[in-house]
């Protein structure tokens, strides 16, 4: 067979995944990211989308079934996330290039710190921003720099709580156009918490969509497609 016959090894696996927090949220949820990947999130607030990121991250233990990581990702630290906010002390000066630093181990020698920073940072296109105070940024440019900070550290899985949230249509375009040129380009899997369902239709491979205690999982335009996805997805977009 083929290299481009064979089916990609998962990065994460989940096979009837129970999430929750002190009550059972999401039953039997079925995943499976492989490198590559666009994954997008939907569903509305409260429905269970952050509760289900923290469980993937093991930020949160699961109630059941099965989650395992692959190889490519089994050292977590090439597992990226970027929260949706983050506070900036005004009282601890600390520039764009020494937050993005935060998002690699201690143990790393001087000269791969500046390498995967400056990677990082031309990435989400900060490098003229580098020694600029985080506390002076713009929100757009915060947004960078969160994302720039998961991405130093190379993940092969990137994990994104609504990264565009609060961002004017063209930010937001922006930013969703260098995720994607990343991920062309690197073959990594993002998984987008997202409201954005434009976004999604535009660059989503996949889509998991959250309701009513369950996760509807697959390629894009079989989600979409799917009948019984209508009357949420038309609630979701209203």
């Amino acid at each position: 067979m083929s290299e481009e016959g064979r089916e990609r090894e998962f990065l994460l696996l989940a096979r009837g995944l129970m999430v929750g927090r002190k009550r059972l949220l999401l039953a039997n949820v079925d995943l499976r990211l492989a490198e590559g990947e666009s994954w997008f999130v939907l569903g509305q607030n409260g429905s269970g989308k952050s509760t289900l990121l923290a469980t993937l991250l093991g930020l949160l233990p699961s109630l059941g079934g099965e989650l395992r990581l692959g190889r490519a990702v089994a050292d977590r630290r090439r597992i990226g996330y970027v929260p949706q906010e983050q506070r900036f002390d005004t009282a601890l000066p600390c520039t764009v290039a020494e937050f993005v630093t935060l998002g690699l181990p201690d143990a790393e020698a001087r000269h791969v710190v500046s390498t995967c920073v400056g990677e990082a940072l031309e990435a989400m296109q900060m490098s003229t921003l580098a020694n600029r105070q985080v506390h002076a940024l713009s929100l757009g440019q915060r947004r960078r720099v969160l994302v720039a900070r998961a991405l130093a550290r190379r993940p092969r899985l990137l994990l994104l709580d609504e990264p565009t949230a609060s961002l004017d249509g063209h930010g937001a375009a922006q930013l969703a156009q260098d995720l994607e040129r990343l991920r062309e380009r690197d073959q990594v899997c993002l998984v987008h918490v997202a409201h954005d369902l434009r976004l999604a239709r535009r660059y989503a491979t996949h889509v998991a969509f959250v309701a009513s205690g369950a996760v509807t999982a697959g390629p894009a335009a079989q989600v979409f497609a799917d009948p019984r996805c209508a009357p949420l997805l038309e609630e979701f977009s209203a």
